[in-house]
């Protein structure tokens, strides 16, 4: 497991992603929060299709031209709505209780993400689902603890090897293979995929994820 990360690396990386995101965002200039705003108010009626340079210029009250001074291009803006959904979701995880077993926790995570997901579907869409040039990748970036997100869950995954309650294998394939079967059946429901009451879809959602959680049991 030399390859794995340790807690306390694993801590710590989590704490430095954290803060260069948090960083990124309250350190943009006001015109640049008003853009970001905006593009964000745009996804959530009409998703990323929705946020164009000429659009987001004319509900500021800007010129194109002038949203290049501050994101050099529709991805650049694109990203940094997206990095602000991932703070958002990062500082939720942050405050997810620590108390009960393994799978108690990464049950309230999943139910964190879950709930940013349907309170935010068109963001959730952006994050995770949108082709994006600044996007982390598997396994490189996770591996680098550079998901802000990921991070959270790779620690309680770990420390669940460590404690003999998993298997021994890769602490991301589980994180990823957690994330997969999260985000695919968000989608499939966000998608209209799936005939059932958001009570029920929930149910569902928990009954899978500790369904998995119950497969990699030592």
């Amino acid at each position: 497991m030399a390859h794995e990360l340790g807690p306390d690396l694993l801590l710590l990386r989590v704490y430095i992603v954290y803060i260069k995101v948090y960083t990124v965002y309250m350190s943009a200039s006001p015109v640049a929060e008003r853009i970001a705003i905006t593009s964000r108010r745009l996804l959530n009626k009409g998703g990323a299709d929705a946020v164009t340079m000429r659009r987001v210029a004319n509900a500021v009250g800007l010129t194109p031209m002038a949203i290049y001074r501050h994101y050099r291009d529709r991805a650049a803006l694109l990203n940094a709505v997206a990095d602000q959904g991932f703070k958002e979701l990062a500082l939720r995880l942050a405050k997810t209780p620590k108390a009960g077993s393994i799978e108690d926790r990464l049950a309230r995570m999943g139910e964190v993400y879950l709930d940013h997901a349907l309170e935010n579907p068109r963001l959730f869409e952006l994050m995770f689902l949108e082709p994006r040039a600044g996007a982390r990748r598997y396994p490189e970036d996770f591996k680098a603890g550079q998901s802000p997100t990921a991070n959270f869950l790779a620690q309680v995954v770990h420390e669940g090897m460590e404690g003999g309650y998993f298997q021994r294998v890769s602490v991301w394939e589980i994180v990823f293979d957690m994330g997969a079967l999260s985000h695919g059946l968000i989608m499939l429901y966000l998608g209209g995929r799936m005939k059932m009451s958001p009570g029920r879809f929930r149910s569902l959602y928990r009954r899978s994820f500790r369904r998995y959680i119950h497969g990699i049991r030592k």
